[in-house]
């Protein structure tokens, strides 16, 4: 297993916070990024507690992602692209990971993918080769990950250009017990991003706090 510094930019919501601390708990470095120094050193705090030591901080986003090998963005749909733009200079040369997906409020529950057709796909394209985006995380059920008493119930699609960078993010992935799969190129993505529509339209019928995804037929590495 590799360790990596990891800043996660958004970092105090649900999901990324989530990360953050199974991340920490598996011997990561984590960055919390945000706006809002406030909350920042709040969370940040709640998460060292949880876990015991300080393998969490916190930084605005252009430290965090300056600091950091590798860059989670865990941030709603309508800032995904401004909060890219800002710290572009920041994530030059290295892995982005976005786990964004395009929830159109307040019909959340129904799939309404971007005209590009994947809201990860054109964070690639906005990029260009300067950056390695993989896409990931988009189905798994954010309180599940801040629930350390209990495995995460959902596999992880991964899809990007660079295969290796795709392998690093499985092995993230797995690094916090999830199982996790290639999935294909950076244009894959769209698949994940509608699945989570779907999953929230399974939670609201059958009346379930989290469904998830299982891929099956592949054996577990």
């Amino acid at each position: 297993m590799s360790f990596h510094t990891i800043a996660i930019l958004g970092g105090t919501g649900a999901e990324g916070s989530g990360l953050a601390l199974r991340w920490a708990r598996a011997g990561h470095r984590v960055i919390l990024g945000s706006r809002n120094p406030e909350k920042a050193a709040r969370v940040c705090n709640e998460l060292n507690l949880q876990i015991g030591g300080n393998p969490i901080c916190f930084a605005d986003n252009r430290t965090a992602a300056g600091d950091a090998a590798i860059v989670v963005l865990t941030v709603p749909y309508p800032v995904q692209r401004a909060t890219v733009d800002e710290v572009r200079e920041q994530i030059a040369g290295k892995i982005l990971v976005d786990t964004t997906v395009p929830l159109v409020p307040p019909k959340v529950a129904r799939v309404q993918l971007p005209a590009g057709g994947s809201a990860v796909a054109e964070v690639q394209r906005m990029l260009g080769e300067t950056v390695r985006v993989v896409s990931a995380f988009q189905n798994v059920p954010a309180h599940q990950l801040r629930n350390l008493d209990h495995a995460v119930d959902c596999d992880v699609l991964v899809c990007g250009d660079d295969v290796a960078a795709r392998e690093t993010v499985v092995g993230l992935a797995r690094d916090i017990g999830l199982r996790a799969y290639h999935a294909g190129p950076i244009c894959n993505s769209a698949a994940a991003e509608a699945l989570t529509s779907i999953l929230i339209s399974l939670n609201l019928r059958y009346k379930v706090p989290g469904a998830g995804i299982r891929i099956t037929g592949i054996p577990a590495a």
